[in-house]
């Protein structure tokens, strides 16, 4: 339950438009509902802003269904993320409005729930092509809590010309994620480029002494640039949480 549906029903119970026994059982299920194999986190909202989100993988069918089932009861946006097109297939029917996206692997449904930011936005940019996926996990994640995301993709330093035409996006930004495999070391030049805080993602892409990721995330753990923070390998989710958080400041 959000703030928002929170004071709503504190709204009709105190004007008598409910009555008692109607707002009860609106909040029997606070502050979480057990499902036996998952504790849903309703109270969520109320003490961080957005509603608790499903990490699909590792999940049986059934499993994601039921959590997804019970969801859609709440009148609240949902975000699962790492689902599978099989996992989607399973659930698709519990409503026309749940929605797969393939490349970001997320299931979403986008209710009005959260508060829409207009006045600034998020740059998620990547240095390749082959680090999309995991930058789009994170502008889903942005967009899907209220954040208006602009998207620069394959801005690499193999090519530095193609992250300078796009600098007044990236400068305009309240808040930037920087998706890079290989050796990272993208989110260092846009850190020494921009006043705004940088997100580093690195990204498990680039040959074997890469060591799927560990290599980036050296890098931008080591950056010399300042005002980035970074998070796990492949979290997009991760990165567009916080950047959403920083974003509503």
């Amino acid at each position: 339950m959000s703030p928002e549906a929170l004071k709503k029903l504190l709204d009709q119970y105190k004007e008598g438009a409910i009555d008692m026994d109607t707002a009860l059982d609106q909040l029997k299920d606070l502050p979480f509902k057990d499902l036996d194999y998952a504790r849903l986190d309703n109270h969520r909202s109320v003490r961080v802003g957005y509603p608790e989100v499903v990490y699909s993988a590792g999940k049986s069918p059934d499993q994601l269904k039921g959590i997804l089932s019970y969801l859609l009861t709440r009148d609240t946006s949902i975000l699962a993320t790492r689902a599978t097109e099989e996992q989607f297939d399973f659930v698709k029917d519990l409503s026309a409005e749940l929605k797969y996206d393939s490349l970001s692997r997320t299931i979403t449904l986008k209710k009005e729930d959260v508060e829409k930011i207009e006045s600034s936005y998020i740059a998620v940019v990547t240095a390749g092509t082959s680090d999309i996926p995991v930058a789009e996990e994170a502008a889903v994640t942005a967009e899907i809590f209220g954040s208006r995301v602009e998207r620069i993709y394959d801005v690499g330093v193999a090519g530095i010309h193609r992250l300078f035409s796009k600098l007044d996006v990236i400068r305009g930004a309240k808040v930037l994620v920087v998706a890079a495999g290989m050796e990272g070391a993208l989110a260092s030049v846009v850190g020494g480029l921009v006043e705004a805080p940088v997100i580093a993602v690195p990204t498990s892409i680039g040959y074997g002494a890469s060591f799927q990721g560990l290599s980036a995330l050296l890098t931008m753990l080591n950056s010399c640039a300042t005002g980035i923070s970074v998070v796990n390998i492949d979290n997009g989710f991760g990165a567009g949480y916080q950047a959403g958080m920083i974003n509503r400041l």
